[in-house]
């Protein structure tokens, strides 16, 4: 196998096809086989190999305009196998999505448009940043769903493929991503949700980092997909290994057949050779990651015709061909602005709708809906009250809408008398629904539900959240910090956020999670201390449109403070992320700093303090990142810096407080997993009381009358109730 056939035989090729196509497509393998050699990085074989798709997506297939990539009606390009980034960018140069020559000359390089995997919001053209293999399917998984929810909200009754708002979801993905488990995950619900708007492209060129990939993979993985209720076909590229002959036609009509299909997502397994047409690296491990040598570069543009002592050669004919498609993109456009615009004047209160979700901006009115509660020293769990915020939100905020991962009725996900979003023939006694319903079932799928969940924000102006219990958080991470990295305002409701979840043992209970989580760039982790906090939380994060939050919810109850009576300010101070909650008579010797299901033990050693004669100030610490967000003034004003005595009280590992509580400062922390046994039980056992809070804050004063003397968090007492140690179990540090 040592040529090209793309432009030899007329019956490969579609309707239309030109020698300068032809000609493009090769000019495609040219730059990629090109742009790795100066950072002597990069992953010039499967973008060779897929020219002819990428090309045909771009120039023949999707429906979009390079002079406006935010346009509302374009189809959605995924391109998974991100590590392939040229795949992408050599189509936005080509196409005239604004990356030029240079910008392929300067791939992987600082401060260029072309970074190593492809990133939203950095690159003109780039619909989602993906790297992490298999993310870029569950991503387009959600755009899938996200265009479905879309719809309903803005034309419901419009014949199938005739409203402005149908658009297609493509995606091209890698054997990497087929194995990720992610994607497996998402590519399941895809099914059940019965996605007609979703073809995902297979390359199945059977070689990974590693060579051959079948040491690992050996899987009918067209066999699996149909499994998932996919629609499947296969185009083999390689006649079954005898002969490599690039069948444009035939993948044409693949896509078209699948376009047609509008009750399942579609799969097209198509079979090729990676590094085609180098003549000695096609077809190995070599030709996926590493450059391919200036011998093989040379042999490869003498197959294709190219001189060979060129680099970078892309001439005046081919660009000017392709770059007719930015005219063939307006005019696509200006044909949909038609039928918008008679949609917009036939349903004027949608189109402000449409306006608002361009801009992030929610439906006028809504914070009046914001539950409140009174006083309870019984109180309730911060996870109810965060049901009761959506149940009340649901109706003033269409655009709000989620699910859980199978755990809806822990995490009090689904707001009460709403529709599920679900095919007819899916719906089950329980829930019940359309295809336009607003509560998603996301399975046991946590990973899967993290990058769908950042399909559907990254794609639409929808606010979108998932649950699951915090040590479950896990599962998520990859996709959370690729939210993060994106500023995707995502919202991840993390319930059962302690030991005090109980008799589920240490497996379920997150010690970690919540200092792991915060470690995270761009992540706001969210733990109210009560219910007030709760509703306070949510209108907080749904006011940022620049960032997702983990919002942190107990499973057992919480006292719900008084607020602005007996001492306690007004839970409005949450959005601040810190705020004194309850003041000492007179200036504060040592501040308690708490969050969460801790706070009540803050508020109770705050009396006991006082009982001895200790001036004590009990501040609420919901969220480090907005309390970090506050100017030097406000954070002063909680924490002066005059007082040295501090106390962090939170059940997990107090890695992180340091910089709160300065060296003469004590964490309240649990450094060991917890045991299995009732809520109450594990906070008396791990000493978790007000006693020990009461106790860290003299020590802390001591310390801070000596200049402070840091000690740092070792597991003391046991772990378990099977350890024979008396010490009790709290980590005073």
């Amino acid at each position: 196998m040592t040529e090209s056939t793309i432009a030899k035989d007329p019956s490969l090729l579609p309707d239309g096809w030109t020698d300068l196509d032809s000609r493009a497509v090769d000019t495609v393998r040219v730059l990629a086989a090109d742009a790795v050699h100066p950072p002597s990085a990069g992953h010039p074989g499967t973008a060779m190999s897929l020219a002819p798709v990428a090309y045909l997506l771009f120039q023949k297939v999707m429906r979009h305009d390079p002079s406006d990539t935010n346009w509302v009606g374009r189809d959605r390009f995924v391109l998974s196998a991100g590590h392939s980034c040229l795949t992408l960018y050599i189509q936005l140069y080509l196409g005239g999505f604004g990356l030029e020559l240079d910008d392929i000359k300067a791939l992987r390089t600082w401060g260029s448009r072309t970074p190593g995997h492809p990133e939203y919001g950095h690159t003109t053209g780039v619909e989602v940043t993906t790297g992490p293999l298999g993310q870029g399917i569950g991503n387009a998984v959600g755009m899938a769903m996200a265009a479905r929810r879309e719809r309903g909200l803005l034309d419901p009754d419009a014949v199938p493929g005739q409203s402005p708002f149908d658009h297609q979801i493509y995606c091209i993905a890698s054997d990497g991503d087929i194995e990720e488990g992610v994607s497996s995950e998402a590519s399941s619900l895809a099914g059940t949700q019965r996605l007609g708007n979703l073809t995902l492209i297979y390359d199945n060129n059977r070689i990974s980092i590693e060579d051959d990939t079948s040491i690992a993979l050996s899987e009918d993985t067209a066999a699996r997909y149909e499994a998932y209720g996919w629609h499947v076909q296969t185009v083999d590229w390689t006649n079954n290994g005898t002969h490599y002959t690039e069948n444009v036609k035939a993948l044409l009509a693949a896509i078209e057949a699948a376009r047609a299909v509008t009750d399942r997502p579609s799969f097209i397994d198509l079979r090729t050779i990676i590094a085609w047409p180098a003549p000695n690296k096609q077809n190995t491990g070599a030709a996926h990651g590493s450059v391919l040598g200036d011998d093989e570069v040379r042999a490869t543009k003498e197959v294709m015709g190219f001189d060979p002592e060129k680099t970078y050669e892309v001439t005046d004919e081919v660009l000017a061909h392709t770059r007719e498609l930015v005219q063939r993109g307006k005019a696509a456009r200006d044909e949909w602005q038609q039928a918008f615009d008679a949609w917009a004047d036939a349903n004027p209160r949608s189109k402000e709708f449409l306006d608002r979700l361009r801009k992030r901006e929610l439906t006028p009115g809504w914070t009046d809906a914001l539950p409140s509660w009174e006083a309870d020293e019984k109180g309730v769990a911060t996870r109810a009250a965060s049901g009761e915020v959506l149940t009340k939100l649901a109706p003033a905020l269409p655009e709000l809408w989620g699910g859980s991962a199978d755990l809806a009725g822990s995490n009090n996900t689904t707001p009460k008398g709403q529709p599920s979003f679900l095919p007819t023939d899916r719906q089950s006694k329980m829930f019940s629904g359309d295809q336009y319903g607003r509560v998603l079932h996301f399975g046991i799928r946590e990973h899967g539900m993290g990058a769908i969940m950042n399909g559907i924000a990254v794609s639409s102006g929808l606010r979108v959240y998932g649950g699951t219990f915090l040590t479950f958080s896990d599962y998520m991470r990859p996709s959370v910090r690729l939210a993060a990295l994106m500023k995707l305002p995502v919202t991840y409701v993390w319930t059962h956020d302690s030991i005090g979840l109980g008799e589920d043992g240490p497996t379920h209970q997150p010690v970690e999670h919540l200092t792991a989580l915060r470690a995270i760039p761009g992540l706001d982790v969210v733990r109210p201390a009560d219910a007030n906090e709760t509703a306070w939380a949510w209108k907080t994060i749904l006011e940022h449109t620049d960032r997702p939050a983990g919002l942190i919810l107990s499973r057992q109850n919480l006292p719900t403070f008084p607020r602005e009576a007996d001492g306690f300010a007004a839970a409005s101070g949450t959005a601040r992320g810190g705020y004194v909650l309850k003041d000492s008579e007179g200036d504060p010797e040592v501040i308690l700093i708490g969050t969460g299901s801790e706070v009540q033990l803050a508020v109770k050693a705050q009396e006991q303090l006082a009982a001895a004669g200790v001036r004590a100030r009990v501040v609420s610490m919901p969220c480090v990142e907005w309390f970090f967000e506050q100017d030097e003034a406000y954070r002063e004003s909680v924490l002066p810096s005059s007082v040295k005595a501090r106390v962090s009280v939170e059940a997990g590992i107090g890695m992180g407080w340091r910089s709160l509580i300065g060296d003469a400062g004590r964490a309240v922390s649990l450094e060991h997993f917890g045991a299995s046994a009732a809520a109450g039980v594990l906070f008396k056992e791990f000493g978790f009381t007000p006693e020990k809070v009461a106790e860290a804050a003299q020590e802390s004063i001591a310390a801070a009358k000596t200049g402070g003397n840091p000690t740092h968090p070792l597991t003391s007492g046991p772990s378990g109730p099977a350890d024979t140690l008396d010490e009790p179990g709290v980590t005073i540090s």
